[in-house]
């Protein structure tokens, strides 16, 4: 699936089996389920954008990122807060596929304002390693997909459907991702929550040696459609 071969190809190194959902599984995919789980990033792109909360874990405290990625243009904006640790985390943050743009505020609102303030900002590379926080933007941001996977793959590579659970009380399956070609030990890196119609709503991975996963939840505010930093062009 592609989330695995591409979207999430840069992070892969960093993924390790995640835990159980207490869903009752796994077992093997029908054929409804694997076209779900093949179209799901797709929908994220059809939609253009989602409205999305990252928990991005840590030793010495999380950070939670509140805002909107937009799966056409691959660009995301939002507020981050600290959890259990000082605020010197807290603030703007607008990222890409390479770029990352923050803009450092003690008392950053909780959610990002519409229009980015047009100074104060600060721009460095999106890290490929050594950053949970990195690692969990571009998983986020290749959640998003302007095709279908093939879903006659999903069962052969090892995706697995886990059960039956409840978000924001939407019944939805959980199911996880086969493994990643050429790294054997990767099936179930990523874990989804899959709606009836294909809709992501929360995806988990587990990051590196962090104690606890990378959560994605979508749809939990309204989504605002991201506007550029200005006078920032996005690295390429």
């Amino acid at each position: 699936m592609g989330i695995a071969a591409a979207a999430v190809a840069a992070a892969v190194a960093f993924l390790i089996a995640g835990g159980g959902s207490g869903a009752g599984g796994p077992r093997s995919l029908t054929t409804d389920e694997a076209s779900r789980l093949a179209i799901t990033r797709f929908r994220n792109y059809q939609a253009r954008g989602r409205a999305v909360t990252i928990t991005v874990p840590g030793t010495a405290g999380g950070l939670t990122v509140t805002g909107s990625v937009d799966y056409r243009r691959k660009v995301g904006y939002g507020v981050v807060h600290g959890t259990g640790r000082d605020r010197s985390s807290d603030g703007l943050i607008q990222w890409t596929p390479t770029s990352v743009h923050v803009r450092p505020m003690p008392d950053a609102p909780a959610h990002a304002p519409a229009s980015p303030p047009r100074s104060g900002w600060y721009d460095r590379p999106l890290l490929s390693s050594g950053s949970t926080l990195d690692t969990s933007l571009s998983i986020t941001l290749g959640l998003g997909g302007d095709r279908p996977d093939n879903a006659e793959l999903l069962p052969q590579n090892g995706a697995a459907w886990w059960g039956r659970e409840e978000v924001d009380g939407r019944r939805v399956d959980v199911m996880t991702g086969p493994s990643a070609p050429g790294r054997s030990g990767t099936t179930g890196n990523v874990r989804y929550w899959i709606g009836s119609d294909g809709t992501m709503y929360r995806v988990r991975v587990k990051v590196g040696s962090q104690p606890e996963p990378v959560v994605i939840e979508f749809g939990t505010h309204r989504y605002v459609p991201v506007e550029p930093v200005p006078g920032i062009t996005p690295a390429r």
